[in-house]
């Protein structure tokens, strides 16, 4: 079988089993194709691309609508719920009023009197002062009040801002410590213990001013 056999030359019957096997392999690769396109159900690169980009046409929309609802309605919702800032006007003379105290009721010739000086809002409404010590004036006079021996913006008149804003009925409450001597406006003159007595003490801001308190040195 493998020696072709004939009246013509051996070439032309190798030349016919080379052509027959060639057709027989293009038919074995037709069919073995139809086989894989009917398996696959004649999907084709058009129909798969269409079909991915209706896909992602219709995701698109769904993502993207909720955002500018969400995200306006919250801003909206938080500004108009901000409350307004309170307001505070200036605390007038009228809307204060001022107290002084004494640590203790005698000290020592040489001891440091300590008085305690409390100013409250009497006004119905909160207010700002500049409460600073150069604006207060804590002052020792003889007991009939007939005589100044000490003020507290004598030697020290540009004390530092202490500006509060009390709500009504609200206090702020102060220290001053005396050194027990005499003092001028400008600080003239010589400073000298004062002697042994009995004094009072008033404090002063603006044009509101406390009642005397009494106090003695001994």
């Amino acid at each position: 079988m493998l020696e072709p056999t004939g009246p013509l030359p051996p070439e032309i019957y190798w030349r016919r089993r080379v052509f027959a096997i060639g057709a027989l392999i293009v038919a074995l690769a037709v069919v073995i194709w139809l086989a894989v396109t009917v398996s696959r159900g004649g999907d084709s690169p058009g129909t798969v691309a269409a079909a991915t980009s209706s896909a992602t046409g219709t995701q698109t929309p769904a993502s993207s609508t909720p955002a500018p609802t969400t995200t306006t309605g919250a801003t909206t919702t938080t500004s108009g719920t901000e409350p307004a800032p309170a307001v505070s006007g200036q605390c007038t003379d009228q809307s204060l009023a001022i107290k002084v105290s004494v640590a203790q009721p005698t000290y020592r010739v040489g001891e440091e009197p300590v008085f305690g000086i409390v100013i409250t809002n009497i006004s119905g409404e909160p207010c700002t002062r500049d409460m600073g010590s150069g604006l207060q004036r804590v002052s020792v006079h003889t007991l009939d009040g007939g005589r100044q021996l000490w003020a507290s913006t004598d030697c020290y008149p540009d004390g530092e801002p202490d500006v509060r804003t009390l709500d009504r009925g609200e206090q702020a409450a102060f220290t001053v410590t005396w050194t027990g001597t005499t003092s001028q406006p400008e600080c003239a003159g010589e400073r000298v213990q004062v002697p042994t007595g009995a004094y009072n003490v008033t404090a002063q801001l603006g044009s509101v001013r406390s009642a005397p308190e009494p106090f003695n040195i001994a």
